[in-house]
């Protein structure tokens, strides 16, 4: 199995499981970024996610460990340590040690998802995991409620597969591909193409169900609908649909080591109104299926995909890849590769796409607080 072009340990969130995988009073055994790591809810259900080893003697604590109100008991001498790596108890001596720290990652629990801060340099996390419903303009309406829940019937993972989270966040501005692998009658004409400091947004228009009578989408035929896609940092990326029904997801590319990543996707369907129930409906099964499918023929391109750079781009989708991977540069830390422009070249045969004149701002500001 080749070596990615790009450093398997790009700096930002990513998701290592979904919240209702880790219970109250749960430890779970983790392995991303070439590291032995725990994850465990306190009695309080707060979940925390820290390297797996007890600084006492070394006893791996997925393998025993215990939570015990607050914290997590290493099964070999009955040490038991905080959420933020803190010895708090040896239970044959008088006070714990202050001086050992077990290392922690940073933990955000949101969108039915439990994300960890990764950075090579050990910075605190510099910006937030958006929250899928209240990260659009138009959203301040909206809320969970108004979808059915995502997990488990929307959450499918694919694991140790040998892909980079690069190549997923570049799906962004690949507006051609939707014609190839997901069959779209037309190409998509992209409407705004915008980035800041730690995001990045693409929106398209395309017309759903064209050139057929009735689909599982459009069964009263054709009709005209957006996508809007929005990378927060490389690890995590999400999109809303409008037109046929209202769909919201995340795909979340987590590596485990400097070969292989697993990847998620996470579904939102809209409710049905009237409908209570948490699930979705058995009517709405073929639609979480079709949505399925669609992820899985990304998938199936993606695991066999090699970086280039440059890569022979249409003069039409150059300014895009240019400016992408222009800004993804910053998630990779100096000297590891992807962070010098040699490595994240798109060519220099860009020529303009069409972009609306007025666009909106990216607002992040309405996330939930990264948790200390």
């Amino acid at each position: 199995m080749a070596k990615p072009a790009l450093s398997m340990k790009p700096t930002g969130w990513f998701q290592v499981l979904w919240s209702a995988e880790l219970e109250v009073g749960e430890v779970k055994r983790l392995h991303y970024f070439g590291q032995e790591m725990v994850a465990w809810r306190d009695e309080d259900g707060e979940a925390h996610v820290m390297s797996a080893y007890c600084e006492h003697l070394g006893a791996h604590l997925g393998y025993g460990g215990t939570v015990k109100g607050l914290n997590i008991q290493c099964p070999f001498h009955g040490w038991e340590w905080n959420g933020k790596g803190r010895n708090t108890c040896i239970p044959y001596q008088e006070k714990p040690n202050r001086t050992r720290k077990i290392p922690v990652f940073p933990v955000t629990e949101l969108n039915e998802s439990i994300y960890i801060w990764h950075d090579l340099l050990e910075r605190e996390p510099y910006f937030p995991v958006p929250d899928v419903f209240s990260m659009w303009e138009g959203d301040d309406d909206v809320s969970p409620s108004d979808y059915y829940r995502a997990y488990p019937e929307g959450a499918l993972i694919r694991e140790k597969l040998a892909l980079h989270p690069q190549f997923v966040a570049e799906n962004g501005v690949d507006y051609a591909h939707f014609k190839y692998v997901h069959r779209a009658e037309d190409i998509p004409r992209f409407t705004r193409r915008e980035f800041d400091e730690y995001s990045f947004r693409s929106d398209f228009e395309m017309w759903f169900g064209k050139g057929k009578e009735s689909t599982v989408m459009t069964p009263n035929g054709a009709m005209l609908g957006t996508v809007s896609a929005i990378s927060c940092g490389i690890g995590v990326g999400f999109s809303k649909f409008s037109g046929p029904d209202n769909m919201r997801t995340f795909v979340a590319v987590t590596p485990i080591d400097d070969e292989v990543a697993d990847i998620r996707c996470t579904t939102w369907l809209d409710r049905i109104p009237g409908d209570d129930a948490p699930g979705i409906p058995e009517t709405m099964t073929r639609r979480m299926r079709l949505a399925d499918n669609q992820f899985l023929a990304d998938v199936a391109i993606w695991e066999h995909q090699r970086y280039t750079t440059p890569p022979g781009l249409a003069t039409a989708e150059a300014q895009g890849f240019r400016d992408y991977r222009k800004w993804a540069m910053k998630f990779y830390p100096p000297g590891e590769p992807g962070s010098a422009e040699s490595e994240q070249d798109a060519g220099r045969e860009a020529g303009p796409n069409h972009v609306s004149d007025e666009p909106q701002a990216i607002d992040l500001n309405k996330v939930s607080a990264v948790r200390d």
